[in-house]
């Protein structure tokens, strides 16, 4: 019986049946073939449903999808112009740092990608980047902001994982920057190819910094508020919320309550919902693994074959990088953190280091051929074929694969603010 409902299982999955629905499905045939009660999913939703931190995931969503519907993302590149455009492969290093903001806000690769794109690649190719260069670097860009708070992923983590997400906001911003600065010395060396210099300006970047600067406030006001002990996350969302609806809707009037508050909720709370729906569905096959014991069966495979803590890094971060290519983060989050966590303990991996070589890889997973989401994205939003985006990518992959190994062998990067 229960090899047939394997194949069932394993059949509508085969069909492109959506993967919350095979995750419900094997959760429901789990636990009725080892008789165990369903009220165990139902005990679990009702926590993450009163955890207040869920707060959080609509609101900066809904936060992020209206600053990039408006013109936020053209002041703010000609802001960041304006601060590095006058060093070389300052044109792309802006790039890297607004898609970055992007991102952390809205959670979602494709909406920097989408938003940003269009923008920002006509602008490279004038600078004199090559083609390849610039396809690679706005691929690589869309993921770049998953480590920096109010990241969706960080927060969803710390809900699944039960990891207290201030901690996971703060250990995330080294590696962030890291990272960049990374991708930055690679634009820096490939500037050459660029026709023109941006001279520095004091009088032009006073002006940016006055059109941009309710928007560059804001996510100083989000750390100020949280690690200064004045809002919790979730009441920094709801601020962060309000303000942006503020300034984008009534003070620099870039969106309209009548033509695009109904479109933008819309769009913002599809996302929130596939979120919270594969969350759901997720919730009771993690549950059910859990209660059988599943991660303490596979450690004991394992110890038979990686004898220490870095041994087990070194599986880890090729799991991850696959799981990342082949997998949505959100899923990848509600499905893998409660297998890895117990492992990790036994290896004596830091549960904030764990989050952030986990964030990293399935940041790195975005694009990572053969599937990863951002070289579709980019091929459907730049109208190229899919292999030219995986060799415009393979560059910036080796780069954030040396990061990631920074990240993972020197956990001080992680864990300085611990």
């Amino acid at each position: 019986m229960g090899v047939l409902a394997f194949f069932g299982v394993s059949f509508v999955a085969l069909l492109g049946t959506p993967l919350f629905i095979v995750m419900g499905l094997g959760a429901i045939v789990a636990f009725t073939l080892s008789d165990e009660k369903l009220v165990a999913i139902a005990i679990e939703l009702y926590r993450i449903a009163d955890a207040p931190t869920l707060l959080t995931i609509p609101l900066f969503t809904f936060a992020g999808y209206m600053m990039a519907e408006s013109n936020s993302p053209k002041r703010l590149l000609k802001f960041t112009e304006a601060l590095f455009g006058w060093i070389p492969g300052g044109i792309a290093i802006v790039s890297l740092v607004v898609c970055a903001f992007f991102t952390a806000f809205t959670g979602a690769s494709g909406v920097t990608i989408i938003a940003l794109g269009g923008l920002l690649f006509p602008i490279l190719k004038s600078e004199g980047y090559s083609e390849k260069f610039s396809l690679g670097l706005i691929t690589t860009s869309g993921s770049l902001g998953l480590l920096f708070p109010p990241s969706l992923p960080i927060i969803l983590y710390g809900l699944v994982g039960k990891v207290d997400i201030d901690s996971l906001f703060k250990a995330g911003i080294v590696p962030g920057v890291l990272i960049i600065v990374i991708l930055s010395l690679w634009s820096i060396k490939n500037a050459g190819a660029r026709k023109t210099r941006v001279e520095f300006s004091a009088t032009r970047l006073v002006q940016e910094t006055k059109n941009a600067f309710l928007e560059v406030l804001m996510p100083i006001g989000v750390l100020v508020g949280i690690y200064g002990g004045f809002t919790t996350p979730s009441e920094a969302a709801a601020i962060t919320c309000f303000y942006v609806f503020i300034i984008e809707f009534f003070i620099y009037k870039d969106l309209s309550l009548t033509k695009d508050f109904s479109r933008i909720t819309k769009d913002s709370m599809s996302l929130v919902g596939a979120i919270l729906l594969i969350l759901c569905c997720a919730l009771g096959l993690t549950n059910w693994l859990v209660d059988e014991e599943i991660p303490l069966q596979i450690f004991e495979v394992m110890r038979n074959y990686l004898t220490n803590k870095y041994s087990f890094l070194i599986f880890l971060n090729i799991f991850l990088l696959i799981v990342g290519c082949m997998m949505d983060i959100f899923s990848a989050i509600m499905i893998v953190v409660p297998l890895i966590i117990p492992i990790a303990n036994e290896f004596g991996v830091h549960p904030v280091h764990l989050a952030i070589i986990f964030l990293t890889n399935l940041e790195i997973g975005y694009i990572t051929p053969p599937v990863g989401i951002n070289l579709f994205i980019s091929s459907f939003r730049f109208k190229k074929p899919v292999t030219e985006l995986y060799r415009s990518a393979v560059p910036y992959l080796f780069l954030m694969l040396i990061a990631l190994m920074l990240i993972t062998y020197i956990p001080a990067i992680s864990l300085m603010w611990e």
